[in-house]
Formats: structure tokens, sequence, C-alpha cells
């Protein structure tokens, strides 16, 4: 426990760990005068007692959520811990259709919170108390990641039935005579597009039924082709897990981890779950059961913004047992069908640059990571995707 609360007053000090011991987090006024702040934890709080559930101390997060501002009586520790544990997973049951929680069901979407990464502003406020440096203004990693969700739109048995079925003859045929007249390979242009950056790709080894169709064969030509274009281009490769990955009991992470590997001779330490289907906090413990370091599913499907409410990669605390384990949780800045999904934020073009110049604002005010997610197919479609795109691009490069 005490390795916990340490780590999450490291975080909020920026990783400051000369600091760590000028914060406190007791009860006893005896042992709070040994610190230059001491933080006052709440008797409603598991990380202050161990009988308490994380919805005894649900309340307090509300009202924590609605203040200008904390003072030392609030316990900001606490705070911090609901949220980059995701232990709202477990109090809030609201789910989609998907098994899903969304922005909307949340409490931080609920107040209209989540375009700002509230923690990493309290942060701030806590190094000036004490005197600190401030974090550089500007962003520590940016990611471009791209999810593999359909490898090519024609060249497999169901894609191509479908092209004739739809009559699109032309486009079909031109598919079949060559690769890169298939709509979904926008590969080239994509990497050319992210030679500044740093990227990301996520590749599926499911079964490729029902939501996790099509599934591309991790052994053909058109594959080898991809992973020959990520290694010129010096791209990491992680997995995506499967929609069907978050149902069972956990063999499906490791098979799909294994075929991966498997197919590209080399070890793979990071996930994103295909449609960001996180259906239980289990979900994160099976990943690092699986041996996964690095998770970038955290992001909400519905709502582009700050989930965690802070825009920093931070180690995941497992808010059943409060063990610090060794996944990272990057956080999910965008998403591009988050934009334009009529059952999302439906945004037009300009709506959705103007959001995203404020999130990415933000997140480089608080030095945070900037991951952003396109998929490859979505610039074949008839939308605004690809200009947008360059458009961000552009603005990052600022």
């Amino acid at each position: 426990m005490n390795d916990t609360i340490r780590y999450i007053i490291s975080f909020l000090l920026y990783d400051n760990t000369d600091a760590i011991d000028q914060v406190g987090y007791t009860r006893d006024q005896t042992e709070a005068a040994n610190y230059k702040i001491n933080i006052l934890p709440s008797q409603n709080s598991p990380l202050y007692d161990p009988q308490k559930s994380w919805e005894d101390f649900m309340p307090e997060v509300e009202t924590m959520l609605t203040k200008k501002s904390l003072s030392d009586n609030d316990d900001l520790i606490s705070l911090a811990c609901f949220y980059i544990s995701r232990a709202e997973e477990i109090v809030n049951t609201e789910r989609d259709e998907h098994g899903r929680l969304l922005a909307s069901h949340s409490l931080a979407g609920k107040h209209q919170l989540l375009n700002i990464p509230l923690l990493d502003e309290y942060a701030r406020r806590l190094l000036k108390r004490l005197n600190l440096p401030m974090p550089p203004r500007k962003a520590r990693q940016i990611n471009l990641t791209h999810d593999v969700d359909v490898l090519e739109q024609y060249r497999h048995l169901r894609g191509f039935l479908g092209g004739i079925k739809r009559m699109e003859i032309k486009p079909l045929y031109a598919s079949i005579r060559n690769l890169t007249n298939d709509s979904a390979w926008t590969f080239p242009w994509l990497m050319q597009q992210d030679k500044d950056f740093n990227t990301i790709y996520f590749i599926k080894a499911g079964c490729g039924k029902a939501y996790d169709y099509p599934q591309y064969n991790l052994k053909g030509k058109d594959f080898h082709r991809l992973l020959q274009l990520l290694r010129q281009n010096n791209s990491t490769i992680g997995l995506h897990l499967s929609y069907t990955a978050s149902d069972r009991k956990g063999t499906d992470i490791i098979k799909e981890k294994q075929l991966l590997e498997e197919a590209i001779s080399q070890p793979v330490t990071c996930n994103r779950y295909h449609w960001l289907r996180i259906q239980s906090i289990d979900n994160m413990q099976k990943l690092c059961d699986a041996g996964i370091t690095d998770d970038y599913s955290m992001g909400f499907a519905d709502y582009a913004g700050f989930r965690m409410l802070t825009s920093r990669p931070v180690r995941w605390i497992n808010p059943k047992t409060l063990q610090l384990t060794q996944l990272t949780l990057h956080p999910l800045l965008i998403m591009d069908c988050t934009f334009s999904n009529a059952n999302y934020m439906n945004l037009t073009e300009d709506e959705a640059y103007y959001t995203c110049q404020q999130l990415i604002d933000k997140a480089q005010q608080n030095n945070g990571e900037i991951n952003l997610l396109w998929h490859n197919h979505i610039f074949a479609a008839d939308n605004y995707h690809k200009s947008l795109y360059i458009s961000i691009l552009n603005y990052l490069k600022l």
C-alpha cells in the first residue's frame, strides 16, 4: 500500500522523486507536522481504510469534481487513484450494447470535465506550492497510432462477394490485379504523412468473426507486404486484441499475442482493444498476466478527451487489490470516428479541428503525451478525415 501511495504522490509531483517526502498523507496531526503539505485521507477511501469500497468514496469524487479548487482536506491522492486505476469501472455499471463505459456514463463526462486534464492541473498547483520547477509546456511524446481493422477491402472472399453485390466491379478488379489499388491500402500515403512522428500500428490476430471481421491472413503475402513497410518506417507493432478477447477468461489474449509474435518474429508488449472494448477491470489484469506492458485503449469511443483526467501515461493500479502493476496506461486523446460518427460527437470538419486544437494544447501545456488514432481504411471513405488528418499533423509541427 505504501508503494502505491508513494507512486501516486510521485505521479502528482511529475516524477520529482526528491520531493515525495515533502508531501504527507495522514490523519495523525503529529505526523502531519513533518511535511510541507499534508493531504488528509478520506475515511471513506479504500486507500485509507481497506474495509471501505470505492462505492463508499464515490460521493466524495463527485463533490471534488464540482469544486473550483481543492484544499488539503480534500483527498487528492484517492481522487487520483480513482481515475488512474479506473476504479470507476467497478462502481459505475452503466454500459453500452458493446459492454463499454461511455463518456456519457462517466462522472467526468456528466460534469463536462473531459476537456481538462484535471489531475495534471492539480499536480501543477502542488509543484507551485512546494516551489518546485514546473514541467515544460510541451508534449513529452507524440504517437500517431493506427488500428489495422481492414487490411484490404476486396482481396478476401467476403469482400470480393460484397463488392460484386454492391456492383463495385471496377475497384474490385483493380484491387485483385494489384494490392496497391485496393481502397483500404492507404499505408504508403499514411506513412508519408507520418514520417516526422513516432508511429504504432495495432494488428489483429483474432478469429475474424462478427465484430472482429475481417481477419486478414498473418501468413499471407498482403500482410507481409505491410510488415515490410512497417519495418522500413521503424513503426512499432502492437496487438489489436479482438472484440471477443474481453469476453472470456484471458486465454484469447495469450493466444492472440502468440499468433502475432509468431507472424512478425518479435515480442509484442503493447496493445489496444478492438472497439476500445474494455468490459471490466479484470481485462487490464489479464493484460498484465499476458506480459503486455503498455496499453493504448484508454479513451472513450463517444467523446474525445481525457478519460483518466490526465494527459500523462501512468502505471496501472489494480483498484481491487490496490497493487501497483507494471502495466502502463497511455491516454488516448483523439479517435477519428469519435468526431464523425452520428452516434458520437457528430462534428463537422471545422468543429473537429477546433476540438483537436484545444485538446492538443491542453496536453502540451501539461507536458502530456499525445496519442491519436486514425484507422487506415477511414481515409478511403467519402468523408473529411484525410484533410482533417493533414491539418492536425501540420498543427503538431508548429
